[in-house]
């Protein structure tokens, strides 16, 4: 599976009208919209799961496409880089004699 980045999305579009859509092009395995954790509001942006296979005919055929009056962006997802964690700190301060 692959996942494809979906972005300018109207703020209402929902998990089942973006799955159909792309349905229509291939196999849906999952559809993830993105809220806002604060306000719990869309974003506009989301994830679609899809078939390896299919991720250039959905690029193709979607990119571009209007949904509520925005020109969908529709591209392979990236994985975020990983960050070390805290990123490490100083060492201790010792004491001066």
């Amino acid at each position: 599976m692959k996942k494809l980045y979906v972005g300018n999305l109207p703020f209402t579009a929902t998990d089942d009208q973006i799955s159909q859509m792309f349905g229509q092009h291939g196999t849906v395995h999952s559809v993830a919209l993105i809220n806002d954790r604060e306000t719990g509001r869309p974003r506009g942006f989301g994830f679609v799961e899809v078939d390896d296979d299919a991720v250039q005919t959905m690029v193709q055929a979607l990119d571009g496409k209007d949904l509520g009056g925005r020109a969908l962006r529709v591209n392979e997802a990236q994985d975020r880089p990983r960050t070390g964690g805290s990123g490490g700190g100083g060492g201790g301060g010792g004491s001066r004699w």
